[in-house]
């Protein structure tokens, strides 16, 4: 019972975690391999629903059949509804088409990564917390959130996630999962052997003046010469800065959306994209084949297997739909602010929040969010974009993360080139606009916005 479910379990999960344009890729090798499996959305007529099996009782698996059948038949009227609601043009065809010859196929870092995960020892409660960090690591290789924001906003003990991550930066590419430039370097420092190497230590300690080149002035800081550290400098620079680059194709990626957010009456209305998904059924080829008598138990057998998998792809593909739907639903629910009047109105939101209200796992979410866009009235956002967590300010408001790397960004924007502002200089104005942020959180925002420190922005 285990073997045969676990195979459909993995299949639905990936269902819920892969994004739209690979979904339909996933839905065609299935239909490739399942022959009762047709795509309603492709015909151009209406088809008609024929009613459901008799029940026959010389054969025990008939009355399971009759089941099966009876559910494609709602999946019918479900899917002939909505078609007689938006009728499939040539067009649309055309931009199915569109979107099919555009997916990319190369292997995804996330995905490299995953493979590693299966063949370790991990247990299967941290292989959720490993699926969670992985999905939190961007294209560059780095993890995009703290540890104990992730603990905050998935309810995980945080040595639990520490443990996990160190198990992951152990993964190639090498500096995979750091948190920041810094770590990244020295991940692959200490993999080379050179931990107490000349190199880690500009690294750990001088890294923002490395790219001021006095060499001179950091000989004098680490009791070196200035051709050592030159030397040091030259090797630092052939390390990689972005391990998950060589994962990412130079091609041009479409990102389509899952929902789109539309008001309505003065209230947001969240709509799925279900376009782009193949309306599957049952074959009325095969349902006739298992009515006619002439039809052997081993051709019956053979077809009820098929029919299984693929009803249980088709309330898959349902599954992820109202998953990812009732996700939004909450995310728009919270985000109001956010659709009127933009980013600054964004509010703290975590993944167990949403999970309560949806009635579903931490994992869940993460998984349902991964690669999945929302297109809103202020643009297009992937769905984890709204997933921060807050900060209190001094009137006791609690305000995004972002909100903060947003102040951030306007304050270098408007600095005077002449005189950049410093990260404590920085601390002290959000402070004046009520924003309560420690100095390294301000320097670390600042990183992830890849903005240069203030002495390397001078003049610029």
């Amino acid at each position: 019972m285990q073997m045969t479910l676990a195979p459909q379990l993995r299949q639905s999960l990936e269902l819920l975690q892969v994004p739209m344009l690979e979904l339909r890729t996933l839905v065609r090798e299935e239909m490739e391999q399942n022959p009762t499996l047709e795509d309603v959305s492709t015909e151009t007529d209406q088809i008609e629903i024929e009613p459901g099996l008799t029940k026959t009782e010389e054969q025990e698996f008939d009355d399971e059949f009759k089941v099966l059948a009876e559910l494609d038949d709602e999946w019918r009227e479900y899917f002939s509804q909505d078609m007689a609601r938006r009728p499939y043009t040539s067009d649309d065809a055309a931009k199915r088409q569109f979107f099919l010859d555009s997916l990319p196929q190369g292997l995804t870092l996330q995905q490299h990564l995953m493979d590693q995960m299966a063949m370790t020892e991990l247990k299967e409660a941290e292989r959720q917390v490993a699926e969670l960090l992985i999905g939190s690591i961007n294209d560059d290789g780095y993890l995009t959130s703290p540890l104990d924001a992730l603990s905050q906003s998935a309810g995980y003990d945080l040595a639990t996630l520490e443990t996990v991550a160190a198990v992951i930066r152990d993964f190639d590419p090498i500096g995979v999962g750091a948190i920041n430039l810094r770590e990244c370097l020295l991940l692959q420092l200490n993999r080379l052997g050179m931990g107490d190497s000349l190199e880690a230590r500009l690294v750990r300690d001088h890294l923002d003046a490395l790219g001021t080149r006095k060499f001179h002035d950091l000989a004098r800081l680490t009791k070196s010469t200035p051709e050592e550290i030159e030397a040091a400098v030259t090797f630092i620079a052939t390390l990689d800065p972005k391990p998950g680059r060589r994962f990412s194709s130079d091609a041009t990626h479409y990102v389509l959306p899952e929902v789109s957010v539309q008001k309505v009456d003065d209230e947001y209305v969240v709509i799925l994209n279900n376009d782009q998904i193949p309306h599957l059924h049952i074959s009325d080829h095969y349902r006739d084949m298992m009515q006619n008598p002439s039809s052997t138990s081993e051709v019956k057998a053979y077809i009820r297997d098929k029919v299984r998998a693929g009803m249980f792809l088709i309330k898959s593909i349902n599954q992820r739909q109202q998953t990812i739907f009732n996700i939004a639903t909450e995310i728009v629910k919270v985000q109001g602010d956010f659709l009127d009047r933009g980013v600054k109105h964004l509010r703290p939101l975590t993944m167990s929040q949403v999970a309560d209200v949806v009635g579903i796992h931490e994992t869940t979410v993460s998984r349902a969010i991964a690669n999945k866009y929302m297109q809103t009235p202020q643009g297009t956002f992937e769905m984890k974009y709204f997933f921060t967590p807050g900060y209190t300010m001094a009137d006791g408001q609690s305000v995004s993360n972002e909100v903060i790397k947003d102040a951030i960004q306007t304050l270098i924007d408007e600095e005077d080139p002449t005189a950049p502002l410093s990260d404590q200089a920085i601390t002290g104005k959000l402070a004046e606009a009520g924003y309560k942020v420690a100095r390294r959180t301000v320097a670390k925002y600042r990183e992830e916005l890849k903005l240069l420190p203030s002495h390397l922005r001078k003049g610029f």
